[in-house]
């Protein structure tokens, strides 16, 4: 599968790690080069330098002929702009997006925008974890 991921920071460099390590083609975009370092040293997927919500950047990581993209930016507006152009521009099949904020999580759900908000995710867990402690 060919998967392009937007973002090199932790998740990014690790997502892209355990896809390539999984048997996937994976190319990563980030604006900052040296955000590049934090992938494996046996990383062999590609790294494209760019802003990811254009057009003729994500055509350089190959988005055309993605299975799969991942927006794992620090920002809530550039990953959901980058996840709409791969979904309505570049159909690309399976589109995954990072968001901070839950209440903009709940509107590009109802959009169809798969999404992943850590905040909630982190929340439940904290929750949990305190709800299972017995005094």
């Amino acid at each position: 599968m060919k998967v392009v991921i937007l973002g090199c920071g932790r998740v990014g460099a690790t997502l892209a790690t355990q896809l390539e390590q999984a048997g996937h083609t994976v190319t990563v975009i980030d604006n900052n080069t040296e955000a590049f370092q934090r992938l494996s040293s046996e990383f062999q997927g590609e790294r494209i330098t760019g802003n990811g919500v254009d057009e003729s950047v994500l055509r350089r990581a190959g988005i055309e002929n993605a299975d799969a993209f991942a927006a794992v930016t620090n920002g809530d507006n550039r990953n959901i702009m980058a996840s709409q152009i791969a979904k309505e521009i570049f159909h690309v099949q399976k589109v995954v997006c990072r968001i901070y904020d839950p209440i903009r999580e709940s509107t590009y759900k109802g959009l169809g925008i798969e999404t992943i908000c850590p905040t909630v995710i982190g929340t439940n867990l904290i929750f949990q974890a305190i709800s299972e402690t017995r005094p």
